[in-house]
């Protein structure tokens, strides 16, 4: 994280690479041993989230379609919180390189997919439209965002 923030997104690349073999090279996540598939799922969405922010859309997808692939095999009980946090990643990256409308896309995907409320923490939820108009964030994170006014 630290690299990343530097601006040095080859390293942060580097180390997330690392993170994912640390999880996915023992054979943890699997359909048969589902012992860290949500710490997998987080790996993936933060290399996702590295390879965005470096330029690369590609291999930035594939990590992401990875780390959805690892959210569908983690325990239910961590699911909401781990989707939340891999599908903000992934939106916050692209809105920082200044694609709108993939982060909302992104966004709600997330929404659909049964994150918790920790993707409301995103910059595309404020651009973002309610699904239906009896929907909205949670109590705790409505009003004005420190976040949006960035924008």
């Amino acid at each position: 994280m630290q690299a990343s923030d530097a601006g040095d997104q080859k390293a942060a690349i580097g180390f997330g690479k690392k993170e994912v073999a640390q999880y996915s090279g023992r054979k943890q996540c699997s359909p048969a041993t589902r012992l860290n598939c949500g710490t997998l799922a987080l790996a993936y969405g933060t290399l996702a989230g590295y390879q965005i922010l470096d330029g690369d859309r590609i291999a930035g997808e594939g990590s992401f379609s990875s780390a959805k692939g690892a959210l569908s095999l983690t325990d239910p009980e961590n699911r909401a919180s781990a989707t939340a946090m891999v599908y903000r990643d992934v939106s916050e990256a692209y809105w920082k390189v200044g694609d709108r409308a993939r982060a909302i896309a992104v966004f709600n995907e997330g929404r659909a997919a049964g994150a918790d409320s920790w993707l409301y923490m995103s910059s595309a939820a404020g651009a973002a439209q309610p699904q239906s108009t009896d929907q909205k964030p949670p109590a705790v994170l409505r009003g004005p965002s420190p976040v949006a006014d960035k924008r």
